[in-house]
């Protein structure tokens, strides 16, 4: 019995970093392509999330924003805040993001908890940087995002039609709220 627990306790805790691991995948969907020539400085500043798919971590949020600033050494801090209109409380989460290879190329990995990442890939924006598309490292995470509170209608189906063109299934989008 003691070798079989000598085999099953390594094992499991093997099992879980698997489990760890793929959690904090920081690819990007198949079919989905980073931005290059991506300008880090002009993307810094405020963003109004736009659009994006319900998940824990925004769930109940409204007048969500991201801020994003260079830090000292060389990553970027992500500040996001948001209003829980069920809780009737404005939260705050303050991450790192980091380019997984090439600064020139919009494919970064963002961290709230570290040391899990996660995937963030700019896969579409306008020229004057005013409006961006973003994918995380699968087809359960998508943003719309404006440095206004809304978009033009070109922008909104532009980018719902290359999000549909990926695989996301842009009828489950959750349109945020500023007011």
């Amino acid at each position: 019995m003691k070798t079989l627990q000598k085999i099953a306790i390594p094992f499991s805790i093997g099992v879980l970093g698997l489990m760890i691991l793929n959690s904090c995948s920081t690819g990007i969907p198949k079919g989905a392509t980073a931005v290059k020539n991506f300008k880090a400085d002009k993307y810094l500043g405020k963003w109004y999330e736009i659009a994006r798919f319900d998940y824990k971590f925004e769930k109940d949020m409204d007048n969500v924003t991201a801020t994003y600033s260079q830090n000292p050494n060389g990553t970027i801090r992500v500040d996001n805040k948001g209003y829980n209109y069920v809780k009737k409380e404005w939260k705050e989460s303050i991450g790192e993001a980091k380019f997984v290879k090439d600064k020139n190329e919009a494919r970064l990995k963002v961290s709230f908890f570290k040391p899990i990442w996660a995937g963030y890939n700019v896969i579409d924006i306008d020229e004057n940087y005013q409006y961006a598309l973003v994918a995380g490292s699968s087809l359960k995470y998508l943003w719309i995002l404006s440095r206004t509170k809304e978009i033009p209608e070109s922008i909104r189906q532009r980018f719902l039609e290359k999000a549909k063109n990926i695989g996301y299934n842009t009828d489950e989008l959750i349109w945020v709220r500023h007011n």
